[in-house]
């Protein structure tokens, strides 16, 4: 059975991840410093899978700590989730983010040519992509400048990992540029975790449908969208947890010095509004939200043209908005 380190994997999408790469017949192995997850994130996998899998405390910047991994684990490859992610903190704390999101990936680079190890996963984002110019967006579609210090450090890390597959160290490079994550494991025993208040939408729904928050606020109903609020591309967290695997399999057939991107969504926009309709009509919730003035740096609407990963990975999601939903709630009432 393949050992794969999944660094981040006590978080929202390392946990799904580690679940399905558990039922393709692989071995996580949670590498998380638990400073945005919960350590019984763990006990929840193990009622899911029936497996109590191998956990590290740490940084991925602690490079003696991936070197002990690997004495008492032999990984065939690294799916690289740990980062932080809030867009509003990384525009106050640029040094944090750029230390740890750029920085980590540098050690773990380091430290995967060393112990000769070939594969690699990395998580991207759509955000390098910016507002675009034309939709769909495509893998082609140029990168925009980022908004924020987290964004430019997903284009930065991509862009080190391009160069670095250029030198012909030996490795072997995916990066998936996922669109919106939302939802929760279809058991309802792990989900999204936000600490404090949440910075995504779905989230934020379901504590404003529990009564954790008085209520949402709808940034803007004036842009130009079927209903004047903003569209993304909504994917169900299993699915993009899929995709990961398909990747890690394709990776293995590759000649070395391989280097490639997919985006990861449902190739169609939905609008806030419709978001929240979804919602209101699988939980039979009435939801509390109001119009508010539109936020500063929101791009306006976004969502994946996804031919190339349908074709070359195989990937197509199987959960749809309603699913989305109805899986978000069931986490919720679970919490």
């Amino acid at each position: 059975m393949k050992k794969i380190l999944i660094t981040g994997g006590a978080g929202y999408i390392g946990s799904h991840t580690a679940v399905e790469l558990w039922n393709a017949g692989m071995e996580p192995i949670i590498l998380d410093d638990l400073s945005n997850s919960d350590e019984k994130v763990l006990d929840r996998l193990e009622e899911i899978t029936g497996k109590r899998f191998a956990f590290f405390k740490g940084d991925c910047n602690d490079k003696s700590l991936l070197e002990r991994i690997a004495t008492e684990h032999q990984l065939a490859g690294v799916i690289h989730f740990a980062a932080f992610k809030a867009v509003g903190e990384s525009t106050s704390q640029p040094l944090k983010y750029y230390k740890n999101n750029v920085g980590s990936l540098i050690v773990l680079l380091e430290f995967m040519q060393e112990q000769g190890i070939q594969d690699l996963v990395f998580s991207s984002s759509c955000t390098v992509y910016g507002q675009p110019e034309v939709l769909p967006v495509t893998e082609s579609t140029p990168r925009q400048e980022a908004e924020s210090p987290y964004g430019n450090t997903k284009k930065i890390c991509e862009d080190i990992l391009m160069d670095y597959v250029k030198s012909k160290p030996g490795v072997r490079v995916i990066s998936l540029r996922y669109f919106n994550p939302v939802g929760a494991h279809p058991s309802a025993k792990i989900g999204e975790l936000p600490i404090g208040t949440p910075q995504n939408l779905v989230p934020y729904i379901t504590q404003t449908a529990a009564g954790i928050r008085e209520k949402l606020t709808v940034f803007g109903n004036d842009y130009d969208t079927s209903d004047g609020s903003c569209v993304r591309d909504y994917i169900h967290v299993v699915d993009v947890a899929d995709a990961h695997v398909k990747a890690l399999s394709y990776l293995s057939g590759q000649e070395d010095n391989f280097y490639e991107v997919f985006n990861v969504g449902t190739g169609k926009g939905n609008t806030v509004l419709e978001v929240i309709h979804a919602f209101e009509k699988v939980s039979g919730q009435k939801l509390n939200y109001v119009i508010g003035p539109r936020r500063p740096g929101d791009v306006v609407k976004t969502w994946a043209d996804t031919t190339k990963i349908n074709q070359v990975l195989g990937w197509y999601p199987k959960y749809s908005l309603e699913d989305s939903m109805r899986d978000s709630w069931n986490w919720q009432k679970r919490l």
